[in-house]
Order: C-alpha cells, then sequence, then structure tokens
C-alpha cells in the first residue's frame, strides 16, 4: 500500500497539492535567502530594528521549509533540493544588495503578498482534496503572515528617512 492510502488520499486530487507545494518550497527558499541578504546588508536610522526583524522572519522561513518538505514527503512526494531549480520555478526572485530599510520592507511586503497567494491556491487545492493537514498548515501561515503585512505596513508608513 501507499502512504496515501494509508491517508485516505486520492492520489490525482494530491497531484495539484504537491505541484503547489513544490512552488511554495521553492518561493520560501528565495525569500529566506533574501530575506539573509537584508539582515546582513541593511543599514541607516533602523538598523537594529529592522536587523533583528529580519533574523526572526529567515529563522521562522527555515522553520516552514522544513515543514513543507515533510508535508511532500508526507504526500509520497520527493521535495526539491536544488537552488537551479527553486530559482527556476519561483514566482519570487532574488533581490540585490538594498540597504534602505523602506525599500527593503516594500520588498518584503511584495514577496509575503506572492506567500500569500501561493499558500491561498494551495489552501483551496487542500481542501478539494479533502486534505486537511495541508489545509490547516496553509491556514497557520496565512494566519501568521496577514497579521506580519499589518505590521510591516504600520512601521513602514513612516517616511523613508525615518526607517
Amino acid at each position: 500500500m501507499k502512504t496515501l492510502d494509508y491517508l485516505n488520499l486520492d492520489e490525482k486530487k494530491v497531484t495539484d497539492v504537491v505541484k503547489g507545494l513544490n512552488l511554495l518550497l521553492a518561493n520560501l527558499q528565495v525569500y529566506y535567502t533574501n530575506l539573509r541578504g537584508f539582515h546582513w546588508n541593511i543599514k541607516g536610522k533602523g538598523f537594529f530594528t529592522l536587523h533583528a526583524k529580519f533574523e526572526e522572519l529567515y529563522n521562522d522561513t527555515a522553520e516552514k521549509i522544513d515543514e513543507v518538505a515533510e508535508r511532500l514527503l508526507q504526500l509520497n512526494s520527493v521535495p526539491e533540493n536544488r537552488f537551479s531549480r527553486y530559482l527556476k520555478a519561483a514566482t519570487i526572485q532574488e533581490t540585490g544588495n538594498t540597504p534602505c530599510g523602506h525599500e527593503v520592507l516594500c520588498q518584503v511586503m511584495d514577496m509575503v503578498k506572492e506567500l500569500i497567494r501561493n499558500e491561498r491556491e494551495i489552501l483551496r487545492l487542500a481542501s478539494e482534496a479533502q486534505d486537511e493537514v495541508t489545509v490547516s498548515l496553509m491556514a497557520d501561515y496565512l494566519k501568521e503572515q496577514e497579521k506580519l503585512i499589518w505590521m510591516l505596513v504600520a512601521f513602514n508608513s513612516q517616511k523613508p528617512e525615518e526607517v
């Protein structure tokens, strides 16, 4: 028997969920790497706040990467582990070295917006496949990221020279 048989999930319905999770994994990997760069290279008045926030975000993202990869394994798939493949698949792009806090926060919010779009689609597909575990995982991510967006918008509403 296959893993999906034990989980009472239909392999055909789970195929689209797996595709969505693979895209999310690629996006999370690129997002993580971008956050590391922001953490290392941030400068200016918001340095202490943003340096710590980016560390918090990349640590959280590292956990999500592991959770998504493990969920792929549970769904009888093999998670991608090559960065070259992540870059080809991802809808989040690598960023350059941007030391300005205001600009970096705009980039982070755009990336989180893309993660949210990706996760909502996975949630829809997982719901159709009756994959409650993936639905729950995506709902948890969305809850965190919607709060993050609210906080980043509030923080970034300052004038750029204040950040």
